[in-house]
């Protein structure tokens, strides 16, 4: 093999030890530390939404009348300046199942609040107590737009329209500390960006971008 062959082997080496190296720190950082992220994503889901999507074929209680859930506490999600980490070890003990059900008031059901602290819980490096406790006063820190409370008929809206509506009914928040997504042309979740203090902050690159539709159909409260 002449000299051009050993330094092209030796690139293609080089090249793939890189790739290795990144691909492992990828997954390390995909799977995450606990306590170690720079803010949270305050995710509010349109229970509407969620009833007509996936919680009415699964005969969801979260869905039954006698609820009127307008919008539901999806998660407080740790995140990365980009990315995310997920399903973090954690030296805290999980919740009890009591503690999950405790939760269902705001989030609909103790099984999302269970899944919820799997999956982004135990990467805040709190306890379950304390980051159900962040995550209830997080929900309350914000006034759900008047009108949406109790709506009682289907409206087509655009999502500048609902994100201005929640900038107006929450002094200091400004839009692009808010971000809206949407699913099967419906409102999904309004999603707001917070300090790990719990102060609004300007989101993230990877989270700002706000769902594409010129309107999305925001369903009666059930």
């Amino acid at each position: 093999m002449g000299k051009s062959g050993v330094y092209i082997g030796a690139m293609i080496r080089l090249i793939k030890s890189l790739c290795v190296a990144w691909f492992l720190a990828s997954s390390a950082r995909a799977d995450g530390l606990a306590g170690d992220f720079d803010y949270y994503v305050l995710a509010l889901s349109w229970s509407p939404s969620y009833c007509a999507l996936e919680g009415d074929a699964r005969d969801d209680d979260q869905c039954h009348a006698r609820h009127n859930f307008a919008f539901t506490l999806h998660g407080l999600w740790p995140q990365y300046e980009e990315g995310w980490p997920s399903d973090c070890y954690t030296s805290q003990r999980d919740p009890s199942r009591t503690e999950t059900a405790a939760m269902a008031d705001i989030m609909g059901s103790g099984g999302l609040a269970w899944y919820e602290w799997k999956k982004h819980g135990r990467c805040s490096g709190l306890s379950a107590d304390a980051y159900f406790d962040a995550a209830r006063r997080a929900f309350g820190t914000f006034q759900i737009p008047a009108g949406l409370l109790h709506l009682n008929r289907d409206i087509l809206i655009p999502p500048k329209i609902l994100e201005q509506a929640f900038v107006q009914s929450n002094p200091g928040l400004t839009p692009d500390m808010v971000t809206l997504t949407c699913k099967g042309e419906r409102v999904q979740e309004v999603r707001i960006c917070l300090t790990r203090d719990l102060e609004p902050r300007v989101c993230a690159a990877d989270v700002v971008a706000d769902c594409g539709l010129r309107t999305m159909l925001m369903e009666a409260v059930r």
